[in-house]
């Protein structure tokens, strides 16, 4: 059983909880929604699973229902007493009071091998939240994340695609994205004004750029000067940090501009002069996990 719309605003009223609009607070209230997650989610009694922005329990109940261990971040110390109590109940349940932007992730986890991220995660943080996370937490090997459609469509775009972005090549270097469901706003407690979407990322086996051709700092740092002057071809945006004569190694015509180039041109973009995708085996470049 999952928390409906009469239970999440009797929760709140029953508290004098009022949702903040600062940290981006819409508590998930249908049933039907939470079930979806759990289920794209593939969670089941083996898994691992943090959910970050916990608030008051709904998507949590629903995870340890499963008999999948959770832990459950949440930064607002007036939601925690209400969270802990709905799932009093579940011993397979860990609350902890922390900020989702500046986890420890050794600290909070340990040494406990493949995990899962699931959750609703509030607007206004979820694209550092999921970078982060795959940045810093390699044993994060799946995410199923509710977060605004915008951002949604930002993280998992493609090429030549009008939402795609810095953003979307560099969740590329790490993982797979997919916009797997949308949910409308009446499902939520406030009503968001937007759109939700549902978003399914699957940690590659290798980076889509070899470290040894290009580490994942370079790489960020020549996508962001491309992105930052989108409009702009890519001989003049780059410019300053890449090399004419980049452009003839990795095959991009210098007249691109940004929004053309997938991960693995960028890498090539990124490369350093003095290394070639002649100086790194096939295996190495992770080729057969790039996504066409």
């Amino acid at each position: 059983m999952s928390l409906g719309a009469p239970d999440v605003r009797r929760l709140i009223d029953e508290h004098g909880l009022r949702p903040s609009k600062a940290l981006g607070q819409h508590f998930v209230a249908d049933p039907n929604t939470i079930r979806r997650i759990v289920r794209m989610a593939g969670v089941d009694a083996s898994s691992l699973v943090v959910e970050i922005g916990a608030g008051l329990g709904s998507l949590t109940l629903a995870l340890a229902r499963t008999g999948a261990k959770v832990v459950a971040v949440e930064l607002d110390r007036r939601l925690v007493p209400v969270l802990r109590s709905v799932v009093a109940a579940q011993p397979n349940v860990r609350v902890v009071v922390d900020d989702g932007l500046r986890l420890d992730w050794q600290q909070l986890l340990g040494n406990v091998g493949p995990w899962a991220l699931v959750a609703n995660l509030p607007y206004n943080v979820a694209t550092p939240i999921v970078l982060r996370a795959l940045e810093e937490a390699p044993e994060v090997c799946s995410m199923l994340v509710m977060v605004q459609r915008e951002v949604g469509e930002r993280l998992a775009a493609q090429p030549g695609g009008r939402s795609y972005g810095a953003v979307s090549v560099k969740l590329s270097y790490w993982a797979r994205a997919a916009v797997v469901g949308l949910v409308p706003p009446t499902v939520f407690v406030p009503r968001p004004s937007v759109e939700s979407a549902l978003v399914r990322i699957d940690r590659r086996d290798v980076p889509a750029v070899s470290p040894q051709l290009a580490s994942y700092e370079r790489l960020c740092t020549v996508v962001n000067a491309g992105f930052g002057q989108r409009r702009k071809m890519l001989r003049r945006s780059l410019a300053a940090v890449v090399a004419p004569e980049a452009f003839v190694r990795a095959g991009v015509a210098p007249t691109a501009r940004a929004e053309e180039l997938d991960v693995t041109q960028w890498g090539m973009l990124a490369t350093p002069s003095d290394v070639g995708a002649e100086d790194v085996g096939a295996e190495d470049v992770g080729a057969e996990d790039v996504e066409q």
